[in-house]
């Protein structure tokens, strides 16, 4: 399944009621595509939540209104309800920003992603705040893995604790994931990650996604990542790994608190396409990408929908 290619937007939701921008709530059932050797995944995600439980105040500034864990949910179990394969995933960051997070050291934060039913996430910078010890205080409120692939732990208090890679299956089809964080020099106090080294994304990509592809034969490759969409630098960022990098399908970033229409489009080094999405910042929005897998062609399509997290969503209940 080499070819990856965009769904032609304006027909596509036409004849399967579009991905809802105004109610934010529609989907592509599975019975719309017909044909049995078709299967579709959908993949939600969020980044740099920053503890925000509650949506914003209505203070007038430029998120008033917006975001909010119970609407989160609303939404995700909506499309958990009228669709078969879904995964949910987090980019980082899901530390710090509200009082939430310097009164309860995360555990709120851990045990509100696990009653979502998140299935992995990555560490950001300020999950390192609170130190090592800080981390693992509340680690066990997690039901869901880690995955921070170029963060070595060993010899200190959260070894064995993460994952290098999770391979998930649905419905026939696998799906490799693996997570890259910052550099965290000159971001979070030096004793914050003592003993735990930090190898360059690139290179763990170029590692990694080989023996997801060849070895593991996965149909999927996704990754979670916390280096930041861009940079006028020469720094490591999203659209760098993707243009350098062999068989990632998707990134799912964070960082640098980007809010994105719709996923960039990046050919990486085998002239492939690679998606790299973010959906900004504090839980306002949610990000979705659905992939469309025809296994007698062996092919997959994309189509991508960010939903807005507002006061609609208090109106609806969804079990």
């Amino acid at each position: 399944m080499e070819e990856l290619k965009s769904v032609n937007r304006r027909g596509f939701l036409k004849q399967l009621m579009a991905l809802g921008a105004t109610a934010g709530l529609s989907t592509l059932p599975m019975d719309g595509f017909g044909k049995a050797s078709q299967v579709k995944l959908s993949i939600l995600h969020t980044n740099d939540v920053h503890s925000r439980i509650e949506p914003f105040p209505m203070d007038g500034s430029r998120f008033q209104g917006l975001g909010g864990v119970a609407r989160r949910s609303t939404l995700i179990n909506k499309i958990r309800a009228e669709e078969r394969n879904v995964l949910l995933f987090d980019a980082g960051d899901m530390f710090q920003g509200t009082p939430y997070f310097n009164v309860f050291d995360g555990r709120v934060e851990l045990e509100l992603m696990s009653k979502l039913g998140y299935d992995a996430g990555t560490f950001g910078n300020h999950e390192f705040d609170n130190g090592l010890t800080g981390l693992l205080k509340h680690f066990d409120k997690a039901n869901f893995p880690f995955i921070t692939s170029n963060y070595n732990f060993k010899g200190t208090v959260l070894e064995g604790k993460t994952k290098d890679y999770v391979v998930f299956q649905k419905q026939g089809v696998k799906i490799g994931v693996f997570g890259v964080g910052v550099d965290l020099n000159g971001l979070v106090d030096p004793k914050s990650y003592e003993g735990m080294t930090i190898s360059d994304p690139i290179e763990t990509a170029n590692r990694l996604t080989p023996f997801l592809k060849k070895e593991l034969k996965c149909d999927l490759i996704c990754c979670l990542s916390h280096i930041g969409y861009a940079y006028d630098t020469e720094k490591v960022s999203d659209l760098l790994l993707a243009k350098n990098s062999r068989y990632i399908d998707l990134i799912i970033g964070g960082h640098t608190h980007t809010f994105l229409d719709k996923p960039t489009e990046v050919m990486n080094l085998d002239n492939q396409i690679t998606l790299v999405n973010q959906t900004g910042r504090s839980g306002v929005n949610l990000g979705r990408v659905d992939f469309i897998f025809d296994k007698q062609k062996g092919t997959k399509k994309f189509v991508a929908h960010n939903y807005v997290i507002d006061a609609s969503l208090d109106r609806k209940s969804y079990a």
